[in-house]
C-alpha cells in the first residue's frame, strides 16, 4: 500500500472510531492461504508471533511495527486508539485473514471498537496480561505484574484482577517502568543499564514475597534471560504468548481459515516498520528471530529486504 493510500485508509478508520458503519470499501473475505497480521508498537510483538509460528507452523505472517511511535506506554489513551486503528487498517488492506494486536497497551483500549467495526469477516485477537495462571499457581499469595501505565489504566487488567485475584485473596503488585521497551528495541537486554533498571524495579517485588512475575508487555519476554540472570529462580515468569497462539488457532479453525499445507523454504515473517529504521533493526531482529525462520524487514514506503 502506498503512503497516500495508507493516509486515506487511516482517515477512514479514524472516523470509524466514532464509529461509523458500514465499513468503508470492505475487502473480500480472506482465504486460508492469506497471512496472519500481527501488530505492535515495535519488535516486542515478535514474542507473540514466534509463539504462534511454533504452534501453527504452516502459517505466514505480516508484522506491522509502528516504530515511528514506539513506545505506546506513555501515550494518551486516544492517541493509542488512533495509532492502533491505523495499524489494523493497514493489515486489513494488506489482505490478512486475522489481526493479532500483539501489544498489551493497544489491546487495553482498542479491542471492542475494532471488533465492532470490522465484524466477523476480519477477526481481531487481543492480549491481556496472564494474571489468571499466576493467581491459580502462586504459593505466597503475592504476584507482580510488570506492564505499562496505560495497560493498568485499561479495563482488561482490572477485570482479571476483580474476577480472579480478589476472590482468591491474592495480592497483586503493579510494576511499571518506561525504560524497558527502549532497551529491547535497541537490543540492550543484557546491558549494565538494563540490568540495573530491572534490579531497581523488581527487588522490592521479591522483598514483598512475590513468587510470580507476569510479563504484561510483549517486549518483556525478551527480558526473561536478564531477569533470571539477576533473580535466578526467585520469580516464576509468565506471559500470554502461548495462550494467544492457542486462541489464534481456535479462531482460524472456527472461521475455516487454518492453513494446513506445509510450506517449506518460504518467507515466514514479512516485517514492515513505520519508523524508516529497517536497516538499523536488521541485527536486532537477527538476534530475536530463530535462525530457522525466514524473515524480511522493510520500511513502510520502500519494501526492500
Amino acid at each position: 500500500m502506498s503512503q497516500g493510500h495508507l493516509k486515506q485508509a487511516t482517515s477512514n478508520v479514524m472516523s470509524a472510531i466514532q464509529p461509523i458503519y458500514p465499513l468503508v470499501d470492505p475487502m473480500p473475505k480472506a482465504s486460508a492461504d492469506a497471512p496472519i497480521g500481527i501488530f505492535d508498537s515495535g519488535v516486542g510483538g515478535l514474542s507473540v508471533a514466534l509463539e504462534i509460528a511454533r504452534y501453527l507452523p504452516n502459517e505466514r505472517f505480516v508484522y506491522y511495527a509502528d516504530t515511528a511511535y514506539v513506545p505506546y506506554g506513555p501515550r494518551k489513551d486516544q492517541e493509542i486508539r488512533d495509532l492502533t486503528a491505523r495499524a489494523i487498517e493497514w493489515l486489513y488492506r494488506e489482505g490478512c485473514k486475522v489481526a493479532v494486536v500483539a501489544c498489551n497497551t493497544a489491546s487495553a483500549f482498542s479491542l471492542d471498537y475494532l471488533r465492532e467495526h470490522y465484524g466477523e469477516n476480519f477477526p481481531i485477537i487481543g492480549l491481556v496480561p496472564a494474571l489468571k495462571p499466576a493467581v491459580l499457581n502462586t504459593q505466597s499469595k503475592t504476584v507482580a505484574v510488570l506492564a505499562t501505565p496505560a495497560t493498568f489504566r485499561g479495563q482488561l487488567i482490572k477485570d482479571v484482577m476483580t474476577r480472579f485475584a480478589e476472590p482468591a485473596q491474592v495480592k497483586v503488585i503493579p510494576v511499571t517502568c518506561l525504560d524497558l521497551v527502549p532497551f529491547v528495541e535497541a537490543g540492550q537486554q543484557m546491558s549494565p543499564e538494563c540490568l540495573a533498571t530491572l534490579t531497581q524495579i523488581l527487588q522490592p517485588v521479591v522483598d514483598q514475597g512475590a513468587d510470580y512475575l507476569v510479563l504484561g508487555c510483549t517486549h518483556y519476554p525478551f527480558l526473561k534471560s536478564s531477569i533470571q540472570y539477576i533473580f535466578g529462580q526467585k520469580l516464576t515468569l509468565i506471559d500470554s504468548g502461548f495462550a494467544v497462539a492457542r486462541q489464534t488457532a481456535r479462531i482460524l479453525i472456527k472461521n475455516g481459515l487454518l492453513f494446513e499445507h506445509e510450506c517449506k523454504d518460504s518467507l515466514k515473517i514479512r516485517l514492515v516498520v513505520s519508523g524508516q529504521n529497517a536497516e538499523q533493526l536488521q541485527p536486532i531482529l537477527g538476534h530475536l528471530i530463530p535462525a530457522d525462520i525466514k524473515w524480511q524487514v522493510s520500511n513502510m514506503e520502500t519494501e526492500v529486504s
